[in-house]
């Protein structure tokens, strides 16, 4: 008799409510189209992946496509006798290499004779080679005396010709617009000072004395003048140095900074406002920042611009605000009952947190940490407003406290070059950045992955 009046009510609410009838035409329509919504939202995430991945892609291919030559440098291999009546054996480094690297040079081609031709044949070398020779003599001063075969950079036009980047002849401007005239006359390239360079630098292509071996200078050398000798090991210094002051102030001021406030402030309203202004931090434009620095640490403190400790400090100001973000998340993220089974043997509170939560979210300390160093590896603007941007030709003097430039601003100064080998150069350094950057975040994953526990 029960399951008769229940079967009666149930019918008679079907008909009241057909809503709830999930068999009902109306209910199949609706199901199908929540399924279809799920359906075009899932396809609209897969486009949104797909695009960026097509977007990241492009870049990498632009990128790749306009740098690749600057990993290659055009060397000439040139046979130079090492004369001990011009270099001093005492102090090898104060010989003038100059004159003795364009005798070798010329001498290949003892044709030329008129004193201008000589001067335009000289300019297919590099004028840095004299210091390749330099340096190679004061690291073998045993071979003072003898001749060496050393293989010295092509200058950039001639670097550029023999990668296909440059044409040898341009189109001719017209007379009185500067603009082609349409008639397909061609012009010699005004890089090249005469006819005559390049039927020497075809003579050298046909006598087999050029190689493109792989441009080791785009690490090891500072920046320099010539595009062919510049490197980036001066940018690395100046961004390690600034990465090392970075990561000595946030990290340890963020831990401490989101620990308190995790654990141990109290909730009133100043613990709210510090709060919401750390989350709002996050987001500022890192211009501010290194605004904030030219104003307090240059301008107020005294300190000289242009240092990687200064750039250190700003990047440190820009990072703690992730670090605290990142690091309040990882505490959360333990489960209380890890607290509370330690205050149930009689640790402290400080003894729960230091010996029991901060061990167990130290992975995702870890990760945001070096997330946040990545992001200040790759910052420009607070770095151009401290002036650290420095020409910096060498490595061997640089510290904490003398002018020093980093990778971004390198870039920076290489792009707005108008040398034609410089394109290239910035291009490379991107892609040196970027690859950077993608290890530093490789680790990161590796860390958390490795350390990270399930509960």
């Amino acid at each position: 008799m029960t399951d008769i009046l229940d079967h009666q009510i149930a019918e008679r609410d079907k008909l009241a409510n057909p809503r709830h009838d999930w068999a009902s035409d109306n209910a199949r329509r609706r199901i199908k189209r929540r399924y279809g919504r799920d359906r075009l939202l899932r396809i609209f995430g897969l486009g949104a992946v797909i695009t960026a991945l097509m977007l990241l892609a492009i870049l990498i291919a632009s990128l790749t496509y306009t740098g690749y030559v600057a990993f290659y440098t055009t060397k000439v291999k040139v046979e130079i006798f090492l004369d001990p009546q011009k270099i001093d054996r005492e102090n090898p480094g104060k010989t003038k290499y100059r004159k003795m690297t364009k005798q070798a040079f010329n001498a290949y081609f003892p044709e030329v004779k008129n004193r201008k031709d000589k001067r335009n044949l000289s300019k297919i070398l590099s004028s840095g080679a004299q210091y390749i020779v330099r340096d190679y003599v004061v690291s073998h001063p045993e071979l003072i005396g003898q001749t060496v075969s050393l293989n010295l950079p092509l200058s950039d036009p001639f670097d550029q010709l023999q990668k296909g980047v440059i044409p040898r002849r341009i189109d001719a401007p017209g007379k009185n617009s500067g603009k082609n005239d349409g008639n397909g006359e061609k012009m010699l390239n005004p890089r090249f000072k005469s006819e005559k360079v390049l039927v020497w630098f075809d003579t050298l292509v046909a006598r087999d004395m050029l190689s493109s071996p792989f441009s080791w200078e785009l690490f090891v050398n500072a920046d320099s003048r010539f595009p062919e000798l510049a490197g980036l090991a001066g940018a690395f210094t100046g961004s390690l140095l600034a990465l090392l002051v970075c990561f000595l102030i946030s990290f340890p001021v963020g831990i401490a900074a989101a620990i308190y406030l995790e654990e141990f402030a109290p909730k009133n309203r100043f613990t709210d406002f510090v709060e919401v202004n750390i989350n709002n931090l996050a987001a500022v434009p890192s211009v501010v920042f290194g605004l904030l620095a030219l104003a307090v640490f240059i301008n107020f403190f005294g300190l000289p611009r242009s240092v990687p400790l200064v750039g250190g400090m700003a990047l440190a100001l820009m990072t703690l605000p992730t670090i605290i973000v990142s690091t309040r998340a990882a505490l959360k993220a333990v489960p209380p009952s890890i607290r509370e089974a330690a205050l149930g043997v009689g640790a402290s509170r400080h003894e729960v947190v230091l010996h029991h939560v901060l061990p167990l979210a130290m992975p995702g300390i870890l990760t945001g940490t070096i997330i946040g160093l990545a992001q200040a590896l790759g910052e420009t603007a607070p770095l151009l407003l401290i002036g650290m941007n420095a020409f910096i030709p060498s490595i061997e003097n640089l510290g904490l406290m003398e002018p020093a430039t980093a990778l971004p601003t390198q870039i920076f100064a290489w792009g707005d070059s108008p040398e034609r080998g410089f394109v290239s150069r910035t291009s490379a350094a991107i892609l040196v950045l970027i690859g950077f950057l993608v290890m530093m975040n490789l680790v990161a994953i590796y860390l958390r992955q490795k350390f990270e526990r399930k509960w």
